[in-house]
């Protein structure tokens, strides 16, 4: 299914509020509006877990498990508003709040 391509400095989060995520290696050589795009193979950190503070552990990384199908940069599939997420060590997802609204890809 088509989606938005999701870039650095996309609004993404766990589903704990507030937490949010940040990709540890965005693939600086594409870009969409100006930022580099987000590979399946970068691993997300996490920060501000609304589980910090309770006897659950709180979100730490997570790693897409699903990408783009025909769109790749560096032989990654590209992430998409809609790829899905592994959290660890909660195994929740990720949300993409809010990203570029210009590029889609499949």
């Amino acid at each position: 299914m088509p989606g938005f391509i999701v870039h650095e400095g996309a609004t993404v989060s766990c589903i704990h509020p507030p937490g949010r995520a940040q990709p540890n290696t965005p693939f600086r050589r594409v870009t969409v509006g100006g930022r580099p795009v987000v590979t399946q193979a970068s691993l997300y950190t996490i920060a501000n877990c609304g589980l910090s503070g309770t006897q659950s552990p709180p979100c730490a990384t997570a790693q897409y498990v699903t990408g783009a199908t025909r769109v790749f940069a560096g032989g990654a599939p590209l992430l998409l508003q809609d790829s899905q997420a592994f959290c660890v060590p909660t195994s929740t997802g990720l949300r993409v709040e809010a990203t570029q609204v210009r590029v889609r890809g499949t």
